[in-house]
């Protein structure tokens, strides 16, 4: 399991309206916000996001390089995969596959991929054998 990630995006004002709009429907929040002068010396200034008491998910400024990383994030229900791509691209996303279980992987894995503002490759995954049934 992931504790965090970091991206480095180009425009850091840019992307936090973008993550904040397209995470919005999975719960994920913009909680923190992290000066690098805190922290040991060239520790970059940061901007988390995350999700019932979690922050998982941070922004960097720099020089970003789309090919460097893939984002998953976990759903709760269809639903939600739904509401993110629609979110997404309601804030400037690029449709990289809409809504669908992805049967190449398993019938149960449905998800929606997305390319954030910088190019990075996100998807919103809802795998029901990982979601208990009340």
């Amino acid at each position: 399991m992931l504790d965090h990630v970091f991206i480095t995006v180009r425009d850091i004002d840019r992307s936090i309206a973008f993550y904040e709009a397209a995470l919005n429907p999975l719960g994920i929040e913009h909680v923190i916000d992290y000066d690098g002068k805190d922290g040991p010396p060239g520790h970059p200034d940061l901007k988390g996001f995350g999700r019932e008491g979690r922050v998982f998910f941070w922004l960097r400024q720099g020089e970003a390089d789309a090919k460097a990383a893939h984002v998953g994030f976990v759903a709760k229900s269809q639903a939600e995969v739904d509401a993110f791509y629609n979110a997404a691209m309601a804030a400037g996303a690029t449709d990289n596959g809409k809504p669908a279980a992805r049967l190449y992987y398993d019938p149960r894995y449905c998800a929606a991929n997305v390319f954030d503002p910088d190019g990075y490759s996100l998807e919103a995954v809802y795998k029901s054998w990982q979601h208990p049934q009340a």
